[in-house]
């Protein structure tokens, strides 16, 4: 077979998104240990006599098989990997979250193993109940280890000098945490960011501060582009609260 058609079988993947394709098909972004992120084509999938739509669906571990010449092959094959409950429908949202942080900021076609073992566990953590705030800051600090950005939560960035954990510091995007000039307002407590990097956050305050640090570092690697997802929510709180 020549390198231009390329057949892979059972793939282990999940679906981060799909929007319609002609009459009765779909368009996959998918997520894989092995091969990345990619994008395939999926014919005959939507409708009631369509066998893989009931297999096709977000937070479930996927065995993926596609075939095809181009940058978006067609997909073969999908099944089951294994049986998970479903994700909680309090933790829907944060699913989404994660389906679009890899989907914006990942590159396709470049396998993410250790990027994928996290993503996995996340979701395994938030379908056995694990506290919600700490598995998604934990995702985000990986995701940016992941993608060369990874913060340098030991020492500061201009002297080298070591996080105290008493001490209050400012984040600056591009260049690392330096001294803050007072306690208050956006300043993050050190032992918020050395309790970051072991990634072990409980209190209010660790997840607070972990949570500005790792937004701030999101947004330069999205240049500015917001997400779809914390709008949401957003506005789904403002109405709850009406």
């Amino acid at each position: 077979m020549s390198r231009s058609h390329r057949r892979v079988e059972l793939a282990l993947g999940y679906l981060l998104h799909h929007r319609p394709w002609r009459d009765s098909s779909r368009i996959l972004e998918v997520f894989t240990r092995e091969h990345g992120r990619l994008t395939l084509f999926a014919r005959a999938v939507r409708g009631p006599a369509a066998k893989l739509a009931p297999v096709l669906q977000p937070f479930q571990p996927l065995l993926l098989s596609w075939s095809g010449r181009s940058e978006a092959p067609g997909l073969t094959g999908a099944e089951r990997a294994q049986h998970v409950p479903g994700l909680p429908s309090a933790c829907l949202l944060a699913g989404f979250y994660l389906n679009e942080l890899v989907l914006r900021l990942t590159t396709q076609h470049d396998p993410q193993p250790e990027l994928f073992d996290s993503y996995h566990g996340t979701l395994a953590g938030l379908i056995a109940g694990e506290a919600l705030e700490p598995c998604l800051r934990v995702f985000e600090k990986r995701l940016l280890e992941a993608l060369g950005y990874g913060l340098d939560l030991a020492a500061e960035a201009h002297s080298g000098a070591r996080i105290e954990p008493d001490r209050y510091y400012d984040f600056r995007p591009g260049q690392g945490l330096v001294p803050a000039r007072a306690h208050g307002g956006d300043a993050l407590c050190g032992r918020s960011l050395l309790n970051l990097a072991r990634e072990n956050l409980s209190g209010a305050r660790e997840l607070a501060d972990a949570r500005r640090v790792l937004q701030a570092a999101l947004a330069e690697c999205l240049e500015g582009r917001p997400l779809a997802t914390p709008a949401v929510a957003r506005s789904m709180k403002r109405r709850a609260m009406q």
